[in-house]
Parts: structure tokens; C-alpha cells; sequence
């Protein structure tokens, strides 16, 4: 028997949220942005689509393609929170959940036809609880692999529900936009089209020599993509592999030409990375400063060091000295942190008693800050500024490292 794999992906989850916060906002062209106003469209309502309003547009130019559109900044709390209690209800019809994206699940359900009467059973049960219980709509495909489960979640939005049946696989993709795969983007479409390559079903037929040719070793995942053929499993939470890195990034409110205006934002990466990082039980030898010009060209550096870190004031430290030695070419727009070579901490570093005071001094606030809110405790440095609101990676998990204030 064929595996039975849903994809879940919730529709316009942010603005649907936040319309159902706020009621007021409900039938109305909603969009919401990151913390600045130099951020982008992260979502949009679907009465905003309507007018032409996507995801990565700039606000003015959404302005400008609808100017009733209501502009939200993004409740990234918010968002994770109601992300959880979508968790709980997949988990009810199978452990076998994968977190693809804060908005995004991959569901293995094939154990649990026969108690719950069959595929479109149990996706019509999720689709009727997550309306009931959050108030939101979800689109769910259901196919026999992963690829063609995101595929079918996507063919009728919003709250749409499609099963793709192996036999009904080569009529789907044969005019099937190569783009519309997960895993196809703009570049990579646009070197298939160099070949002739503008159908799924033209991807699915080209010599499996000319691909990899073209593009190397993923010629052969192309090839498959291509017939609808996907042999990745579901991974299930606590099963994902260990991260390598945790990171933070920031775009800042305006471009700054100076290292002493990016020091301070430093400060505040570093916290955020090395709380992280406490929180699992890890600390890490490389650290990475990461820059993103006004012309969108990005580069990081990075630094190992002598011993290992998990305290957000000694990644800044090394964080500050990676900047000294970067000579600025022009004004900076984005700032990132990230702290690798991880390790589990055992605390056999800390061996002198300055050491063992700064990891108790370290432990309290970590303690006080979980129970009372992120950043009720910090710094003396990051009184001053304002902080900044984290945005959701796409990296975003519900536990583990990936997870964060």
C-alpha cells in the first residue's frame, strides 16, 4: 500500500490571525509587515490579493496597489503561540508531525486510516477543529509523497482540500509550471527554461544525462520532481538533525555608516543567541558577524575561539572584534550573530570562581526572563536602544534550539 502523506499549510496565516484578533479588520485588506518600516510585505489577506498585494512587496509599493490596504506589524509571539495549538491538533491523528514552517506541517497518517476512516476523513477532521478552535482556515493536500502533498495544498486556496492519487500524477504534471514544485525557484527555473524546460512533464522526460550535465548531481532529484517521485520521509519532532548554528539577524530602521552605530545592535544579537543557547544546553567556539550593504550584497565573517560560549556579552565581545576588522565599503542595512561549533555545556569551563559567579549571575536572569518575559532582565547597553522585534525564521520549531523568544 502507498504511503499517505498530508501537507497542512494555513492560508494567509498572519493576517488571518490578526483579523481574528482584531474583529474590525475581518473582510478587510489586511497586510502584515516586520518590526520597520524598512521591512517587506510578510502577508497579506486575501482581500488584499485581490488588489495585487504579495509577500515581499515594499509597503509602498502595496500602498500603491491598494491604497485602503491596513498595514499590521507582525506579532511574531502571537503567531508561534497559535502555531503550537495547530501542533496539538495534528498530533491527535498521528506522532508522525513535521514542522515545515511556522504555518506549514507535513503529516504521515497512513498508521492511522483505519481508526480515523480513511485520508480525507482525517484532513476534513483537522480542517473542522483548527476552524472550530483558532478560528482559521487551512488548505491540505494529500498525496502518496511529500512533493505532491505541498502541490496539492496549493491548488485551492484558501481552504482547499485536494487528493492526488498515484494514477492521476502524469495527467496533473504534464502542463504543469515546473515553478509551482517546492524546491523550483526563480533561478532554477530560469536555467530549465534555457533548456526548454518550461512543464513538469518536459522535466519528467528530458534524458536524465542532459540534466545532470546542467546542474550536476540534483539533475537526478530534478528528473523525479519532475514524475511526481519523492522518497523523503516525514521527519517527526525530535527526530530533525542537531543544528549547526544559532543565529539572529535584524534589518535595521535606517543604514548605518559608522561600527560604533552597529555595536549596539551586536549587543543585542549576542544576548538573544547566547540565551538560546543556555536554554539548550550548548555553547559553541565560532562566532559569525554577518553584514547585508544598502545594495543588498551580504557577507559574514567569523572567528573561533579559544574556548567555548554560550554568555551573550562574550559573542558580542568577539562579534565586536570580527567588525574591526571589516573596512566598510558602504552604509549597512542588516545585521546577523551566529554562534557554531556547538557543543553540549557541562559548565567544565567554568573553572575559576569569576567564572562560576557569571554563570549564576547568567542562570538568575535566564530564570527571571522566563518567568516574567524575555527581556524584563538585560544589560545595562540595551536599556538605551529600542529593541527589536524578532521575525519568525523559516527555521522556526516549536522545541529545541530553532525555538526562540
Amino acid at each position: 500500500m502507498s504511503p499517505t502523506l498530508l501537507h497542512i499549510d494555513m492560508d494567509a496565516f498572519f493576517a488571518s490571525v490578526e483579523q481574528q484578533v482584531h474583529p474590525a479588520l475581518r473582510g478587510k485588506p489586511v497586510a502584515v509587515c516586520g518590526a520597520n518600516t524598512r521591512t517587506v510585505i510578510l502577508t497579506a489577506s486575501y482581500e488584499a490579493r485581490a488588489y495585487g498585494v504579495k509577500t515581499g512587496m515594499t509597503i509602498p509599493d502595496a500602498r500603491a496597489a491598494c491604497p485602503e490596504l491596513i498595514i499590521v506589524p507582525g506579532d511574531h509571539t502571537r503567531y508561534t503561540d497559535v502555531s503550537r495549538r495547530l501542533l496539538a491538533i495534528y498530533r491527535d491523528y498521528t506522532p508522525q508531525v513535521e514542522v515545515f514552517s511556522v504555518d506549514e506541517a507535513f503529516l504521515e497518517i497512513t498508521g492511522s486510516l483505519t481508526l480515523f476512516g480513511g485520508g480525507e476523513a482525517i484532513a476534513s477532521a483537522i480542517k473542522h477543529r483548527v476552524r472550530r478552535e483558532t478560528g482559521l482556515t487551512a488548505s491540505i493536500g494529500i498525496a502518496p509523497n511529500k512533493l505532491l502533498a505541498k502541490l496539492g495544498s496549493g491548488l485551492r486556496k484558501p481552504d482547499g482540500l485536494v487528493r492526488i492519487e498515484p494514477q492521476d500524477v502524469p495527467i496533473l504534471l504534464e502542463n504543469l509550471p515546473v515553478k509551482e514544485l517546492c524546491g523550483i525557484g526563480p533561478h532554477l527555473e530560469r536555467a530549465l527554461s534555457e533548456m526548454g524546460i518550461r512543464t513538469c512533464g518536459e522535466l519528467g522526460r528530458t534524458p536524465l544525462e542532459r540534466l545532470i550535465g546542467r546542474f550536476g548531481t540534483i539533475g537526478r532529484s530534478l528528473k523525479a520532481m519532475g514524475r511526481g517521485e519523492d522518497d523523503r520521509p516525514v521527519v517527526p519532532m525530535g527526530e530533525e538533525p542537531e543544528a549547526r548554528s544559532i543565529g539572529h539577524s535584524m534589518t535595521l530602521e535606517r543604514n548605518v555608516s559608522r561600527p560604533a552605530e552597529i555595536e549596539h545592535h551586536l549587543i543585542e544579537l549576542s544576548e538573544r543567541v547566547g540565551r538560546r543557547a543556555r536554554r539548550n544546553g550548548c555553547s559553541g567556539n565560532v562566532v559569525a558577524l554577518t553584514l547585508r550593504y544598502a545594495d543588498f550584497q551580504t557577507f559574514s565573517r567569523q572567528r573561533r575561539v579559544h574556548t567555548f560560549l554560550n554568555d551573550g556579552l562574550e559573542i558580542a565581545l568577539t562579534a565586536r572584534r570580527i567588525l574591526q576588522t571589516v573596512r566598510l565599503k558602504q552604509a549597512v542595512r542588516l545585521v546577523g550573530v551566529s554562534l557554531s561549533g556547538l557543543i553540549p555545556d557541562t559548565g567544565q569551563f567554568a573553572l575559576y570562581e569569576a567564572d562560576q559567579k557569571r554563570r549564576r549571575l547568567l542562570s538568575a536572569m535566564d530564570e527571571i526572563n522566563d518567568r516574567y518575559g524575555g527581556w524584563t532582565v538585560r544589560w545595562g547597553a540595551l536599556i538605551a536602544g529600542r529593541r527589536h522585534k524578532t521575525v519568525i525564521s523559516p527555521a522556526w520549531r516549536p522545541e529545541g534550539v530553532r525555538e526562540y523568544d
